[in-house]
């Protein structure tokens, strides 16, 4: 297209000349996934000429310098200084976050993979996870135990090359031993993994027996695990190092352990904190006594005051659960419940009688002004 009829920059980006670069940004992201070849098969040509065209506009008004030249002078302005985009600095990040969820950017244009080692792309090894359930003690006072995690391990025989004793490793035939193969897709040079060596860019003359050629095979390893006090359902830990090992000698992932706690008999977990219902009877709350309670380390002493009412909270300050970061410990919290009896004895009943006669009550049935209808009354009007 002559540089006389070129469409304007802003124009094709559908922004104004008074555009921020994050609105400039953001319009050219819409504009490049829009017409990109490959989400229009159907009029490739067109989706072709379109994403060259947005892309040379976003090169130009994502610089300050050609974006002051082209405000100043136009596209004329514009010769000799280079309009397509070198892959560099902002628009390079632009690409990753446009299309690596697309093409995996590493392969689109090539940049990624891994360093190489004797011809062969050094990876970093595959991260596991292993899930372990802890009772509700076990995660309180945190334990070092013992896990078996199954994974994949290089193969002693062929020390993970794959190939069987004395026998060699050839280069790759489909790729010339590159690891990558190159395709044109539009104006782009896109390098994509060998699927036959899968980037290795060698292949085993003869397969190990033991491996079948993968260069690794499955093992289970025991690894000692150190789970600090105060752990929670979702709680996960990384033990580094302890994932797969890399293929061709690079390094190995990690391992992350995911803990489900199992709930407590009677204790409530909120945070590090504990909560506990306790009954009373009403001798008891009437009173005011001292009881034994459960505790995380044994049983606790509790005061309850006399006239203790149904719905009471007590709570015991740093006897709940630590803070596995550090942040000391949660509290106690005992919610009453004071039980009414449902079986009275004769000599009960008559006993609590006795005790109603002497009793003055908000509620009482002869008492119709009474504070307690007056409530009652006012809240339902």
């Amino acid at each position: 297209m002559p540089k006389s009829h070129q469409r304007d920059y802003y124009e094709i980006l559908g922004v104004t000349k008074t555009a921020s670069v994050e609105e400039i940004k953001t319009a050219y992201r819409k504009a490049a996934l829009k017409w990109h070849p490959d989400r229009s098969p159907e009029n490739k040509e067109e989706a072709e000429h379109r994403f060259r065209e947005c892309t040379e506009a976003y090169a130009v008004l994502s610089d300050i310098q050609k974006r002051q030249i082209y405000d100043t002078y136009g596209h004329e302005g514009l010769a000799g200084v280079g309009t397509q985009p070198d892959f560099n600095g902002t628009i390079f990040q632009d690409f990753h976050d446009i299309f690596g969820e697309f093409f995996g950017f590493e392969d689109l244009f090539g940049t990624g993979g891994g360093r190489r080692r004797g011809g062969r792309r050094v990876q970093r090894g595959s991260d596991l996870r292993y899930d372990m359930t802890l009772t509700f003690e076990e995660a309180a006072t945190g334990i070092t135990t013992k896990i078996r995690v199954p994974r994949q391990e290089y193969c002693e025989t062929c020390s993970g090359t794959g190939a069987k004793k004395g026998t060699g490793i050839a280069a790759c035939q489909a790729c010339g031993g590159r690891g990558q193969i190159v395709y044109q897709q539009g104006f782009f040079t896109i390098n994509r993994t060998c699927p036959s060596c899968q980037g290795a860019g060698q292949i085993v003359k003869e397969r190990c027996p033991d491996c079948k050629g993968q260069g690794r095979i499955d093992r289970e390893r025991t690894i000692e695990l150190r789970i600090p006090p105060g752990v929670d359902t979702g709680t996960r830990l990384r033990v580094q190092g302890e994932g797969e090992p890399g293929p061709n000698g690079g390094s190995a992932g990690d391992l992350y352990v995911v803990l489900e706690v199992k709930e407590h008999a009677f204790f409530e977990r909120r945070g590090a904190d504990l909560y506990c219902t306790i009954p009373l009877s009403v001798s008891q709350a009437s009173l005011g006594t001292d009881l034994q309670v459960p505790g995380l380390a044994g049983e606790e002493r509790l005061k309850v005051p006399e006239g203790t009412q149904s719905g009471a909270v007590f709570r015991i300050k740093g006897k709940g659960l630590p803070d596995p970061h550090g942040g000391g410990r949660g509290d106690l919290y005992y919610h009453v419940r004071v039980l009414t009896p449902t079986k009275l004895t004769r000599e009960q009943r008559k006993i609590m009688e006795q005790l109603d006669a002497t009793l003055k009550m908000d509620n009482h049935p002869a008492d119709r002004n009474s504070t307690l209808f007056d409530k009652v009354k006012d809240i339902f009007g």
